[in-house]
């Protein structure tokens, strides 16, 4: 498979694989349209504009007064930081929602390294747009739409529409976190490497030669990172992007966080909560990284969670799912000996058809063209899956990628310090083949490849979340979720903590629940970030 954003296959959930691993970055029907349309808002002007500040759950104006920037704070962090003015102003380029007024841009400064806080410090992007109603504005809403590596500044303004209830008193804001996009973005290698690597590097390797040259290429991503990248590399963790957030938090004057975070961005929002449990405020985590799993856990739960999808997708299709799979898995091998012939003298080749059928599994809605383009390739046309490929690997109409997958490995990578070598992957193998014949090698393999002689330390084996002495954080699991399978919900309501985690599952289909159009999950959510009424842990929806 190809590599896409917002989960961590074989490794870390909320990531793509280096040669298509799964991701989760596809949060919800209303946001995946955004994410699919890959507009994008170019950057982020410090002309014009107010500070535009408001606090806690209180009912100030939008632009109330910034704090003094001598003041101090009990982050521990210097008051140059935690009292610096946020200059408000347009957002440059032609994407979604530039051109519409309501939306504001910004770059908040914050330390390279937390460890240091008065040394280097970096920009985060950010962009907002205001309460529509002031007198009942709770405070900021922050956003996270998945990845490791998605960007929020440009994926915010096209998914709002779904949030027309949270914008009525939320300010809406969006970010790109460290190491992503605007914020100075981690890059490791060039188009045309990226090209070369996912149309002749064999994700399933069957031959010496083809291991020798699946590692070599892995190793190679590695260094690039190092070699573009070096300075950041080491610090764009995802407990350092959680640290930036209660920074957000101080600067934009609220005493507590409220927050949605889809996909990765769950596992952003445990770590925020763990690293500061007293400034929880009403936090939302939806289509939930297992906070349990390892790198080789993820791996099996992503395996399953992509062939649970596929079955339900054979089903609905009328085809016997064991059948269906093998058929599946039969089209791949063949893909594997000879590529199909895809547009622009372009191929269809295993790890893109695989990456294909991986695109169309994160929504229902896409059921329909995986069925037309499964079609087409039986008839020996490779270009739909193909195309879904693309879409998948942020790959536009001229060949050219986004940094999204950089970002993506990086923050995964250096997250995690379980790095499977290539001789345990190999005998891992019959364990994800038997999970599926259609993920399971490619994710067996991946979890060994993505991290791959990684230049950076990796900083823990699971991520801590534990939140004890936290507000009520709402979980949610979808049980068709391809990339977070729905079990994980319950493990990260759990590790939360007895009365912080409160679980809810959605009976449906799709990467994430909230936005989707179902009334029960729907009302669930924007009655806890709204009035903030607690749901009973194990409600369930359907």
């Amino acid at each position: 498979m190809a590599s896409t954003s917002g989960d961590r296959a074989a490794g870390r959930i909320g990531t793509r694989p280096s040669q298509g691993r799964p991701s989760h970055a596809r949060p919800t029907v209303v946001a995946v349209a955004a994410l699919l349309a890959g507009s994008l808002l170019a950057g982020c002007s410090d002309d014009g504009g107010g500070s535009d500040k408001g606090g806690g759950d209180s009912s100030a104006s939008a632009s109330a007064p910034a704090k003094s920037p001598g003041k101090t704070d009990d982050s521990g962090l210097p008051a140059k930081l935690t009292g610096q003015q946020l200059s408000w102003g347009e957002c440059e380029g032609g994407g979604a929602g530039a051109s519409d007024s309501a939306w504001k841009c910004a770059t908040l400064k914050v330390p390279l390294d937390y460890e240091k806080p008065d040394g280097k410090t970096i920009g985060v992007a950010l962009i907002r747009s205001v309460a529509r109603d002031s007198t009942k504005r709770i405070g900021s809403l922050l956003f996270n739409f998945g990845g490791p590596g998605g960007s929020g500044v440009s994926t915010l303004p096209a998914a709002a529409p779904g949030y027309g209830a949270l914008q009525e008193r939320y300010d809406l804001v969006g970010f790109d976190p460290r190491g992503v996009e605007r914020s100075g973005k981690v890059e490791c290698r060039d188009d045309e490497a990226t090209e070369k690597s996912f149309t002749t590097i064999d994700i399933t390797p069957d031959t010496a030669a083809e291991e020798k040259a699946y590692f070599k290429d892995a190793a190679a991503f590695g260094a690039g990172c190092q070699e573009k990248s070096g300075e950041l590399l080491p610090y764009v963790s995802t407990a350092n992007a959680a640290r930036d957030m209660d920074l957000m938090r101080i600067v934009l004057g609220d005493d507590k966080l409220h927050y949605l975070g889809y996909s990765y961005g769950t596992e952003l929002g445990g770590t925020y909560a763990h690293l500061f449990p007293q400034r929880v405020g009403r936090l939302v985590l939806d289509a939930v990284v297992d906070p349990s799993a390892d790198m080789v856990g993820h791996a099996k739960n992503q395996t399953r969670g992509f062939q649970r999808a596929l079955e339900n997708y054979l089903k609905d299709s009328g085809e016997d799912p064991e059948d269906g799979t093998q058929k599946i898995a039969a089209l791949l091998k063949s893909l594997d000996r000879k590529p199909l012939p895809a547009a622009g003298g372009r191929e269809l080749n295993e790890g893109l058809g695989t990456t294909g059928i991986t695109q169309a599994l994160y929504s229902e809605s896409m059921w329909p063209q995986l069925t037309a383009a499964l079609q087409a390739a039986e008839d020996g046309d490779g270009s739909p899956l193909l195309a879904l490929a693309d879409e998948y690997n942020n790959r536009d109409a001229s060949g050219r990628y986004s940094t999204q997958m950089h970002s993506q490995r990086s923050i995964s990578c250096v997250d995690t310090n379980v790095r499977p070598t290539p001789a345990q992957a190999k005998k891992l193998l019959p364990e994800f083949l038997e999970i599926s014949p259609v993920f399971g090698g490619f994710l067996g393999w991946d979890a060994a490849g993505w991290c791959h002689k990684w230049p950076v330390p990796g900083e823990h084996k699971t991520p801590e979340v534990s939140a004890e002495g936290a507000a009520p954080i709402l979980v949610i699991g979808t049980t068709g979720d391809s990339a977070t399978p729905f079990e994980g919900a319950r493990r990260m309501a759990d590790e939360l903590g007895k009365g912080v985690g409160v679980h809810l599952t959605f009976k449906g289909e799709g990467h994430g629940a909230y936005g989707g159009g179902n009334p029960c999950v729907d009302s669930t959510v924007e009655d806890y970030l709204l009035d903030h009424k607690v749901p009973q842990d194990g409600k369930v929806c359907s």
